[in-house]
């Protein structure tokens, strides 16, 4: 009877003081709390465990449990390295922080699209962005310049962002070239929905007409899918137009698959 109240007792104190998660902290905090709290709550519960083999055994199991907490404090601390580390080295952009720098961009007059977003957090309050933010080729320069500084400017008060502007001039009023823009989009729409271009520059001839185009791929998209991806596109836009020679650079979404709006 007593031993009986000895596991209850331990195993109680095991859950309210190990088990009980704590639900109000930031996710990044939460997720490194988590590792740390299954590390804590598997290493006391093999302690229980062989205290109460001994006791009803008199077996010593000592070594085996004494392995077995070295490898999940092994696991534990590789899954605390990971979670660290990967904003630093580098991962995909989430959704949201997409949604809120590009319209953040966007809204400003002037501006007409943008693409290739790359985000860097180095810790709360600690953001850096790039992006290429596209402007219509026939306004002066100084005056689009202008405007970059200031979005860039405003990003730091209004978002929280240190942000890096790029400036794309892009064609808007020539037909011819906003209808083979139109094509290739609508091309590559039929092949992969999830695929983008931007920076398309058309370069005519007697005999071939050279398309010359970023191609953005989802960022979970394999080195032999981009490739047959690009063969994909060059083969149908051929066909449309065998003049059409496509010099094409492929390039991966910094935005996390699945999260594109």
């Amino acid at each position: 009877m007593e031993s009986m109240i000895m596991i209850v007792a331990m195993l109680a104190m095991l859950y309210f003081f190990m088990i009980r998660p704590e639900n109000k902290r930031k996710k990044e905090a939460q997720n490194m709390r988590d590792s740390l709290t299954v590390g804590d709550v598997i290493t006391t519960s093999a302690t229980v465990i062989s205290l109460l083999f001994f006791y009803f055994t008199g077996i010593n199991i000592d070594g085996v449990i004494g392995v077995c907490v070295s490898l999940v404090v092994i696991w534990a601390g590789i899954g605390i390295a990971k979670d660290t580390l990967k904003p630093l080295l580098g991962e995909p952009t989430s959704s949201a922080d997409y949604e809120k720098i590009t319209r953040f961009v966007e809204s400003y007059d002037g501006i007409i699209g943008s693409h290739d977003l790359i985000v860097h957090n180095y810790g709360p309050g600690r953001n850096m962005a790039s992006i290429h933010a596209e402007v219509p080729n026939d306004v002066d320069i100084e005056e689009s310049h202008e405007i970059i500084d200031r979005i860039e400017r405003d990003a730091i008060s209004q978002i929280g962002v240190f942000l890096v502007i790029h400036m794309d001039p892009v064609e808007t009023k020539n037909e011819r070239i906003l209808e083979i823009r139109k094509q290739v989009e609508a091309s590559i729409n039929e092949i992969d929905p999830d695929v983008t271009i931007h920076d398309l520059r058309v370069v005519e001839g007697k005999e071939r007409i050279n398309l010359i185009f970023d191609m953005v791929v989802p960022f979970a998209y394999s080195r032999e899918e981009q490739k047959e991806l690009e063969r994909k596109v060059r083969s149908y836009l051929s066909e449309r137009d065998s003049r059409y020679q496509c010099v094409i650079t492929v390039e991966q979404s910094f935005v996390a698959q699945g999260e594109e709006g």
